[in-house]
């Protein structure tokens, strides 16, 4: 095993660590847009799930700039990392190393939350909440858009 095999589920693993449903939202538009991952992917493939992820992706860039915003460390925040990380990173790993791919993008995405919320903190001091948050959304999110198109493929019936 290479630990190159893992690169775009770790990098995916980054992407949570700062938005939670960035991962998923992703690769549903990903899929909509007919690529293909080299993971097996069941959740994202269905209707529901698919639009559902891009919906609460674009759901939380809006949330994320609200006063009442918890902390991205705390339990439902990491929890929600943890699954999108998962799921996502599964999908970016190599077929047959699923397993692999989801626990290499969560142990990115788990500590990285509260280094990657310190920074935001600091940012936050020095341009204000909703500045801050949009530069980050624009950096996680072009993160997001990259990592997966560069790790997915057409889909060629």
């Amino acid at each position: 095993m290479k630990v190159t095999e893992f690169v775009y589920s770790a990098l995916i693993g980054i992407v949570a660590s700062c938005r939670s449903m960035t991962p998923m939202a992703s690769i549903a538009a990903a899929r909509i847009a007919g690529r293909n991952t080299s993971g097996r992917l069941l959740l994202l493939d269905r209707p529901l799930f698919k639009f559902g992820a891009l919906a609460m992706g674009i759901g939380e860039l809006f949330g994320d700039k609200m006063k009442s915003a918890p902390d991205r460390t705390v339990f439902l925040g990491l929890s929600a990392r943890v699954a999108s990380a998962g799921i996502a990173g599964a999908a970016l790993a190599p077929r047959g190393k699923e397993k692999t791919g989801a626990a290499v993008a969560i142990s990115a995405a788990v500590p990285l939350a509260y280094a990657t919320l310190a920074a935001r903190k600091k940012a936050i001091a020095g341009m204000g909440q909703t500045r801050s948050g949009l530069i980050e959304d624009t950096l996680i999110v072009a993160l997001g858009a990259a990592v997966v198109f560069m790790a997915t493929r057409p889909n060629r019936h």
